[in-house]
């Protein structure tokens, strides 16, 4: 008898399964993402990025020590040898 009641117990139905399911979709809310002040202790002035324009019209992040350190080619350039460099035709 204690073989059919054991059996009995350990039987899981679909409705069983339905809260088990539900709150296995709940924990992504609870919040184990990264916090502000990681994220915040992350970006410092070493790590900051500007956005900067290709030839062929991508654009591509670059950090800002490096554009500190780049040479200047020419600092005033015109709308038509713009277009120039991006191979587009007036």
């Amino acid at each position: 008898m204690e073989n059919q009641s054991s059996r009995e117990r350990k039987k899981i139905s679909r409705r069983g399964m339905l809260p088990l399911l539900g709150s296995g979709l709940l924990i992504p809310f609870l919040g184990f993402g990264k916090t502000a002040d990681f994220v915040e202790a992350s970006t410092t002035e070493e790590e900051e990025f500007k956005i900067l324009l290709k030839p062929d019209g991508t654009t591509v992040k670059v950090k800002v020590s490096a554009l500190k350190n780049s040479k200047v080619v020419k600092k005033n350039v015109s709308n038509s040898s713009f277009l120039n460099w991006l191979d587009k035709k007036l």
